[in-house]
């Protein structure tokens, strides 16, 4: 297990996968590394739900720490192409967070849900000693519909074309510019530019636009380990090659240069509400046509082989063994810490 960020396959095979508690014939699709939500068979209906933890980030304001928060938790299950439709969500707060601090909190939680129909079910909200921010919680996210409508993240097939929207470190580069803006040597427009990324970091509404066209077979969130950690997910759950030409892919105005002056790198870093989608060829005009009558970016990325790994730009890679965007934030803490 690495000391930060998400376990790799090994872990979860060797320590987790063998011991999952009772097996039940009403669970379709259980726990597997790469795969963002699992299914329970409810009637002739389609359960699909995912937890995430919760984090709340002060310093970018309460009401879009909020909204940041929240969409994270919702991508997870809104990849598998049913729209989210309940929340269960827990708050372990910390002494220090006001009433008026997490009612703002909620109020941005509470919009986004009705935006999108989502129902909050249940919960529990309370203060501990010891909790900190910006871990604050869990929420458990679900989508009601029927089993053969479900998109899995396994389910990329050779002959698939694959595209990525948004590109690499939309959400790194966006949140470590707005949590440190003076170690960042940017000027004024191009530190804006870096800053607004943060709020491209949500996908529900591109996943459900993109469900709805048709001939999807997989899609994915490049969350920790970036679109390199993605591509592997995909590719490894699905036992598959990708093929990846990183030049086909969208970078959205200000993330290179953001970058450059994080010391970040872009392809290993995290970036919630980019989407990597295997679609197959003959469907593949119809996706980018719908993403982009929404303002979405998007590229042809590559093509799904037989084989397996990762292939960019003509060579094998390894799965990334942690995201590049802990150390940078760690590196900019210290920085912060000293001034």
């Amino acid at each position: 297990m690495p000391d930060t960020g998400k376990i790799d396959r090994t872990f979860f095979e060797t320590v987790i996968a063998s011991r999952l508690g009772a097996t039940r014939q009403d669970v379709t699709k259980g726990p597997a590394h790469g795969v963002d939500f699992g299914v329970i068979d409810v009637g002739d209906a389609a359960l699909a739900l995912a937890t995430d933890p919760i984090s709340i980030l002060p310093e970018i304001g309460l009401e879009r720490a909020g909204r940041f928060a929240i969409r994270f938790l919702l991508t997870d299950v809104a990849v598998s192409g049913l729209a989210p439709s309940h929340l269960a969500v827990s708050f372990s707060l910390p002494p220090g967070m006001t009433d008026e601090e997490f009612e703002s909190v909620w109020k941005a939680i509470d919009r986004e849900c009705t935006d999108l129909g989502i129902s909050i079910v249940t919960g529990h909200t309370a203060r501990y000693e010891e909790c900190s921010l910006p871990w604050v919680g869990h929420g458990t996210i679900m989508a009601a519909g029927n089993h053969e409508d479900i998109i899995y993240p396994d389910g990329a097939r050779p002959g698939d074309v694959l595209l990525v929207t948004k590109g690499p470190a939309v959400e790194s580069v966006g949140l470590l510019t707005t949590l440190f803006p003076d170690l960042v040597s940017l000027d004024e427009s191009t530190l804006d530019t870096a800053q607004s990324l943060l709020d491209e970091a949500k996908a529900t509404r591109d996943a459900m636009a993109v469900a709805d066209t048709g001939g999807v077979r997989a899609m994915h969130d490049a969350t920790e380990g970036g679109l390199v950690g993605a591509f592997h997910e995909m590719a490894g759950s699905a036992g598959v090659q990708f093929r990846i030409d990183t030049d086909a892919i969208p970078v959205q105005p200000g993330v290179r240069q953001g970058a450059d002056a994080l010391g970040l790198d872009i392809w290993h870093a995290t970036s919630s509400g980019t989407l990597v989608i295997a679609v197959q060829e003959e469907k593949t005009e119809a996706v980018i046509e719908t993403l982009e009558a929404r303002g979405t970016s998007v590229g042809i990325a590559g093509r799904v082989t037989d084989g397996d790994g990762v292939v960019l730009d003509g060579s094998p890679t390894d799965p990334p063994s942690g995201d590049a965007s802990w150390p940078v934030y760690e590196r900019l803490l210290d920085e912060q810490a000293e001034q």
